[in-house]
């Protein structure tokens, strides 16, 4: 994946979105939203940290990565 670190200006309109197996407190949620400015591209974060860096991914990484997450490519820790 080619990752790009996000200017302030792309941020503006982002809908972010939290997984709903989240924890309530918000101190462990990754936020995720497409850009608003018609390029298909995702915007993710740490909802921590709203200000703090966030990464932007073509259409085309993000649908690969939830594919690989989708097939369990990033079970890391097995329960």
């Amino acid at each position: 994946m080619h990752s790009v670190p996000a200017e302030t200006a792309e941020l503006a309109g982002v809908a972010w979105h939290i997984s709903t197996h989240s924890d309530s407190s918000g101190a462990s949620c990754v936020e995720a939203g497409v850009l608003a400015d018609d390029t298909e591209r995702v915007a993710v974060r740490h909802s921590h940290y709203p200000d703090g860096p966030t990464i932007i991914y073509t259409r085309r990484e993000w649908e690969a990565f939830l594919a690989g997450a989708k097939a369990g490519e990033f079970d890391f820790f097995e329960s």
